[in-house]
C-alpha cells in the first residue's frame, strides 16, 4: 500500500466517523438523559451539519469548504465532551446501526420540499 492509499484510507475512516458522531449527537440532542448544554451543543451541531445551507457558500474557494472541515468537527469534540462517554458510546453503537440502515428518498424529498417553499417565502417577503 502506498503513502498516498494510506492517506486516502484515513481520509475516509475519519469521514465515516465524522458521519456516525453527527448522527450520534442528533439522537444525544432528542436523548433526556443527555445534559441540558450538551442538548443544545448537539442539536446545533447536527442541525447545521446535516444543512445544506453553511455560514460560508462552498463556491466560496478555499473558505467554501473551510468551515465544513473546522466547525464541525470542532463542534463534534465539544458536543462529544459535553457528553458522558458511556452514553455516547451507547449513542455512537445506535448511530452506526442506523447508518447501515437504507436511506428514505421520500425524507429527502419532504426535506427540499421544506426548504424550496421557505426560499419561495422568504423572496417573497423580500421582494414586496
Amino acid at each position: 500500500m502506498t503513502d498516498k492509499d494510506n492517506w486516502l484510507l484515513r481520509v475516509r475512516r475519519w469521514a465515516k466517523a465524522i458521519k456516525t458522531d453527527v448522527i450520534a449527537l442528533y439522537l444525544a440532542a432528542r436523548d433526556p438523559r443527555v445534559p441540558l448544554l450538551a442538548k443544545l451543543v448537539a442539536g446545533l451541531v447536527a442541525a447545521y451539519a446535516l444543512s445544506p445551507i453553511d455560514l460560508i457558500p462552498d463556491f466560496i474557494p478555499v473558505l467554501g469548504y473551510l468551515d465544513d472541515l473546522v466547525i464541525v468537527p470542532l463542534g463534534i469534540l465539544l458536543a462529544v465532551r459535553l457528553i458522558p462517554q458511556p452514553l455516547m458510546a451507547e449513542l455512537r453503537e445506535t448511530a452506526r446501526a442506523r447508518s447501515s440502515r437504507p436511506v428514505s428518498r421520500g425524507a429527502g424529498i419532504a426535506i427540499l420540499a421544506f426548504w424550496i417553499v421557505a426560499a419561495a417565502l422568504l423572496l417573497r417577503i423580500l421582494w414586496s
